[in-house]
Parts: C-alpha cells; structure tokens; sequence
C-alpha cells in the first residue's frame, strides 16, 4: 500500500500526505532525499536523534551529497521549533556517529585514509572544510589543501602525518613553476608574481608555513608572500586561500556546533558600461557600510578631483571664448561696452571679456589643458589658487557659467564641483563624502576594487526579506572591474567562477547618447550596454549565475524623457507609454522589460531588477540587499 501511494505520488509533493507543489516549503531527509511539509516533518522525521532524518532512516549514513548542508537549519525547522530545540538537532546532525565521514572513502596524496589520519586531520586547529569523500593533494610543509587536479581551496594545518608523497601533477598546473615539489597553476603563480617571488625561467622554491621561501637547495630566504598587504586582497579576487587568522578558528572543537559556525562569504560581482554609475555605486556601498577608504585612496581621489576641477574651467574658459567671438563677429546676441582706450580710440569689451590678468591665466591654463594636464596638476594648486577664486567672482566667467548647459563637453556633474571651486582650490582642502561620490574618474591602478561588509544589525525597513541580511556570519565581497577592463579583455571575467551574483548597471539617460567604438563608427550606449550584457550572460564563466539589472540615474531620468522621447533609440522603438503613469516610471519599468526579456531568452531564467539613483544611499542599500537572496537561492 505505501509503495503503490509513493508510486502516484506527484513528484513536488510531500512524500507523507501527498499534498503540495513545487512553491510549498519542504524539510528533506539527509539520508533518502524524501520531503515533508511543514504539517508532516514531525511525524515523519519524529524527534530526530540524528538529525534531519525519516524514522526508518535513522542508523543509516548520511548522502554525501547532503553532507554540505550538515548542521544548517532550515527556515521552516527555526519558525517550528525552539531555538534550544534546533541547537540540539543540529547538534546531534554534526556529532552522531552514522552521520560521521568515513575514512576509506577519502584519499590523500593517493593514499586511503585510516580512521586514525581522519581524526587527526578532522581535529587539528585548522581543518579542511566540507571535507568529503574524494581525492585530495596536500603539501605538508606549507598547508595547501585542494582537490585532485584543482587549484588549493585552503590552508591547513601544516606537518600532519597524513596521506602519501605530493605529486608534481597534483593540482594539474602547466607553469612550469614548482613549489615543494608541485606544478603550480597560472593563478598561483600571478599571485606569487604579485607578492615579489621571480618566477622567470623553471624555478623550483621551497614555501614554509609562515610564507617564507627560497630557492631549492639554497638557504638564504627569499621573502616572504603575505608581507604585503595587498596580497590577501589579491588572493581573494583569484579565488585562493589566504592563511587563517587565528591559530584555531573552530574553537578546538571537532565535530560539535562550531564546525557550522564559520563564516560564509557572499561574492558580488559588479560590472557595466563607462559611465553607467558603477564607480559611485562602489563608492557608495563604501561610505554605507563604513568601510573606510585608505590614505592611498583619499589622496588618488583629492587629485583627481583637482584635476577634474581644472579640466571643468578649461571648458568653461573654452567656451567664454566662443560666446565672445559669436559677439563680436555679429552672430550672438550682441552686449558691447564701448571704452575709450589708451590712444583715445574706442575698444570693444563683451560681457565676456575678461581682465588682462585673467586672460593671461586663461591663456596659460588653455596652453597647459592642450599639452599634458595630468603632468602639472595637482602639483600646481598652489599656484592658481589665488586665480581660480578671482576667476570664479568675475562677471565674464559667471555669464559662461550661466551658458553652460550649451557646453556639450561639460559633464552634468561639474556644476556640483564648480560651486565649490574655492573651498576645492585651497591648499588644505580634503575631499568630502559627497565630493567622493560626485567625483569622476576614480579608479584603481589595476583596474579591480574590491570591499567586504556586512549588513547593519540595526536596518529591518527593507522590502526584501531579510532572514539573512542580518546573519552575522555572513559576510558580502562587492568586487568592481573597471568598465576599461572589460572592453580591452573579457579573459578577466574568467577568475570570477565563484561570484554569487552578478550586478550589471546601465544608465537609464544614455538612450540618446554615442560615442565612437574602436573603428570609428557611431555607437548608442543603449545598445552597447545590451551588447556588454548578452557577451556577459553567455560568458561561460556565469552560466546558472544570478543576475541583478541596476537602473542607474532614474532621477535624471524624470528630467529627460520629457524632453527627449525614449524612442531615440531603435531598441525602444514600440515604446507606447500610459496616460494613468508617470512617464519615467513608466520608461523605467518598460526598459527592465526588454532586459528580462532578453536575459530569459538567452537563460530560460529570472533576472532580479532594481531601480538606482547612485547618488542616494536608500536605494543603493535596497538594491545590495539582493545579494542574501541570490546566496539562499545557490546554497
């Protein structure tokens, strides 16, 4: 009878009363996979000494492809039950005997394992995690740990009597580059190049515990690899281990409840056209999480502020001379004072005429903006300071300035910056949060940024559940590439396998906009972000990944599209807006459509969208808190 009812049972239904779907949340069975709702799991599983088993699976060994969400409670376990009461189950999920890995089903350094290597290995201050039946290489002098013909996955404790000799081949490297007697793969040798090691030629080094190395058979130390302190940054962004922090980060316990307790770590991929808003996404996400910025980082953005500045008068001063010019020859509106000058004769004078001492400041710097900006400013500062504040209060300047908007080389952004041109100007200036984020041209040397954080205890007002978003165990990577980056080599996207998510932003003003591609021909920046993002969809590197889409600029947006019809470009040709909607609200929810559209056409699967105004921190913070949804969703 009850293998004729699992036999017409639905196969999204509850294993126990029948019932349910494919939405309806269910409790599986570590042993058989069986699933039970929420009214059956207790009756089923009963008071699960071993854990989340059946009754009748109880004694049986765990399916070791479950063996990961060991001692992870569900959802629907923590509303049923009693926090002690989970603590115990999960307790005894990690500690019961029929639940424990056997030692002849793993491998080290082509060697089974005893029962005995297992314990030891299972209970040294830094144990391999989500150790499962397999293949493992281990290099004992140093700690490195991974699987079979893969890159290390950890840093161990080192020295332990486990396992045979280490192999050249074991991690299936192809540098030629041998540390303790293995073949590294490419991404540990840039690392190893990053950190100061010379790799030319066939080298063989010998790499200790500490980071230490030298040259084979010599005994003068070379360096060390985690001096720098970059290079954990670096190893991170490559998807290597970096050492442990503490000497026994699971508190000496085995098999008890701390094993479940490390941290997990969310990755965050952040990617988009130039000037799609993801450098002030970034910057934002840093200044809303705290994560301060570095002297390094302050400096780099106080110059490039100073030379944006200076670069923002150049145009201004540029054009001055336009609108003068269009004066004075008879095609502008023509605003003349006539005075007399030195010999008696009559000198023409626009209201954009400027003092001989500012005209020679303004010939100057124009001089300097055609050679080589960046070589003499900031440096320079100093210098033009007493000129800049003498220049901004002329009448000449500020009626340019009152022309700006007919200035097409003068981005939007400089207004904020040229308002505040005097206090920016003075030698003790130091950049403001809001000069941070208004700034343009920030980026980092290497092309890659990258911030760890967490969500704030204190923030429940979000509209996405937030069941994880205050885990303290878990922690978030934002990692930005430089929009550069990605048109120069899309092979930088293959060290990103491991993100959880992928964030892609475009801007939702550049409907009407082009620039002109590597061939000279005339591109709307609408239609090459959707090119940017198919190239990145079908990337293998992220097939099955997560995607969220940032509309970025929907502020600006409200401003435009009453001036500019979203049909400027062809991709929006069938735009047909609503009366009982505003039109920006309208567009905006249009163009995420057309961007669903493609990505299921291209997936088969869901694409997360969130609307952004970079500049406010409320809607950046609601758009990051997909990332706990997009982590459930894998995990």
């Amino acid at each position: 009878m009850e293998r004729e009812a699992v036999m017409q049972r639905k196969k999204s239904s509850c294993y126990l009363c029948l019932k349910g779907n494919w939405f309806t949340e269910k409790e599986v069975c570590i042993v058989c996979d069986a699933k039970y709702c929420s009214n059956c799991v207790l009756r089923a599983m009963g008071s699960m000494p071993e854990g989340r088993k059946c009754v009748t699976c109880t004694g049986f060994r765990v399916d070791d492809s479950k063996r990961g969400t060991l001692g992870k409670c569900s959802r629907m376990l923590k509303r049923m039950l009693t926090e002690m009461e989970v603590k115990q189950i999960m307790r005894s999920e990690l500690s019961c005997n029929a639940n424990q890995l056997m030692p002849e089903r793993v491998f080290v350094n082509g060697e089974l394992l005893s029962q005995e290597q297992l314990l030891i290995v299972q209970s040294c201050p830094n144990p391999p995690k989500k150790l499962n039946p397999g293949y493992y290489w281990y290099d004992k002098v140093s700690g490195y740990w991974g699987k079979i013909g893969r890159r290390p996955c950890q840093i161990i404790t080192p020295h332990l009597r486990v396992g045979g000799q280490l192999m050249r081949n074991a991690s299936n490297g192809n540098t030629s580059v041998l540390i303790n007697n293995r073949e590294i793969t490419k991404r540990e040798l840039c690392m190893f190049q990053l950190s100061g090691m010379q790799c030319e030629g066939q080298p063989h080094f010998w790499l200790s515990a500490d980071g230490s190395y030298q040259e084979e058979g010599m005994k003068c130390i070379k360096g060390c690899i985690w001096d720098k302190s970059r290079i954990k940054l670096f190893c991170s962004l490559l998807s290597l281990p970096t050492p442990p922090d503490s000497v026994n980060p699971c508190g000496g316990e085995v098999n008890g409840v701390n094993c479940c307790e490390k941290k997990i770590l969310c990755k965050l991929l952040l990617l988009g056209e130039q000037n799609s808003g993801t450098s002030t996404i970034y910057k934002q996400a840093k200044l809303l999480f705290k994560v301060p910025f570095s002297e390094d980082e302050r400096r780099n953005i106080k110059f490039t502020i100073l030379r944006n500045l200076y670069r923002y008068i150049g145009i201004l001063l540029e054009g001055r001379e336009r609108f003068e010019e269009e004066i004075l020859s008879g095609k502008g509106k023509r605003q003349v004072i006539d005075e007399p000058g030195s010999s008696g004769q009559i000198d023409d004078k626009t209201m954009y005429t400027l003092s001989p001492r500012l005209k020679a400041f303004s010939d100057q710097l124009l001089k300097v903006m055609a050679s080589n900006l960046e070589a003499i400013f900031p440096y320079s500062t100093s210098e033009y300071a007493p000129f800049i504040e003498e220049l901004w209060r002329d009448p000449s300047f500020q009626s340019t300035y009152n022309r700006r908007n007919e200035l097409d080389s003068l981005p939007r952004v400089a207004s904020y910056f040229l308002e505040r041109v005097v206090v920016i100007s003075q030698p003790d200036y130091e950049p403001s949060d809001m000069d941070i984020l208004y700034a343009e041209g920030i980026t980092s040397t290497n092309g890659l940024s990258c911030m760890e954080y967490s969500f704030p205890e204190s923030t429940q007002n979000s509209s996405i559940d937030s069941s994880n978003q205050n885990d303290p165990l878990v922690r978030y990577q934002l990692i930005r590439v430089d929009p550069k980056c990605l048109v120069e080599n899309y092979e930088w996207l293959e060290m990103f396998e491991d993100v959880d998510l992928v964030l892609f932003c475009v801007s939702l003003t550049c409907y009407d906009e082009f620039f002109e591609d590597s061939r000279g021909f005339l591109t709307n920046k609408m239609l090459a972000s959707k090119q940017l993002f198919e190239n990145i969809v079908i990337h293998p590197t992220f097939d099955l990944k997560n995607f969220l889409l940032i509309l970025n600029k929907y502020n600006m947006l409200e401003e435009k599209i009453e001036q500019v019809p979203l049909t400027e470009c062809d991709w929006f040709c069938d735009f047909n807006p609503v009366i009982n909607m505003s039109l920006a609200q309208y567009a905006s929810h249009y163009v995420a459509l057309k961007f669903k559209t493609l990505f299921n056409s291209l997936t088969g699967c869901e694409l997360f969208v969130s609307i952004v105004n970079a500049l406010e921190p409320e809607t950046v913070d609601e758009a990051l808190r997909y990332a706990p949804v997009a982590c459930a969703l894998i995990n």
